[in-house]
């Protein structure tokens, strides 16, 4: 199928220059002189490797069929990551290699939504917010500050998070997998 460069929005995946690719980030630019383009910074999934591109504007790109199912991860051995298909029961392993920074909100039971092309696994898209509970993190002390401060807060799963400094150890909260940053208590 193909769209245009026009078409590109973060997490679009297509095919391009031999490699399956998502895209993270892009931008559309109307110089004043010279044709309008599309910059875009492009993440190969098989390899990891991030390359930044210039398409012509209109031009044409091949977007990859890529499926989505709703799994449930089930657990890791370090190598690979077991997810299950809730409708069939059916087993799927993702190389840990392909879950960057997903894993640090991974639990065991937690539902996703695992990408598949050519029946292989490429991805795991998380739910926007997971609720943490709060393993390590230094006391807060009362009047450190005028405006309200923060620190940093290591939860189960091993992620760092910025919280507030009332926040302490065995605490629920909830926290925005898009950008790694404390929501409220849960």
């Amino acid at each position: 199928m193909s769209i245009s460069s026009n078409d590109l929005r973060p997490g679009v995946t297509i095919e391009w220059d031999g490699g399956l690719w998502r895209v993270l980030e892009f931008l559309h630019v109307k110089p004043g002189k010279g044709a309008a383009f599309v910059r875009a910074k492009l993440k190969n999934i098989r390899t990891g490797a991030v390359r930044e591109t210039t398409f012509r504007a209109g031009e044409k790109l091949e977007r990859a069929r890529v499926e989505t199912r709703k799994m449930q991860y089930l657990y890791t051995d370090g190598e690979y990551f077991t997810f299950m298909d809730n409708e069939s029961f059916e087993q799927l392993q993702v190389p840990a290699a392909m879950l960057e920074d997903e894993t640090k909100y991974l639990l065991e039971n937690m539902e996703c939504q695992v990408m598949i092309y050519e029946e292989q696994a490429i991805g795991v898209e998380l739910p926007n917010t997971v609720v943490l509970t709060v393993a390590e993190t230094e006391p807060g002390i009362k009047g450190d500050t005028a405006q309200g401060g923060s620190k940093n807060a290591t939860m189960e799963t091993g992620a760092v998070v910025s919280v507030p400094l009332f926040i302490e150890v065995g605490e629920k909260l909830i926290i925005d997998t898009r950008n790694n940053a404390y929501v409220s208590r849960a």
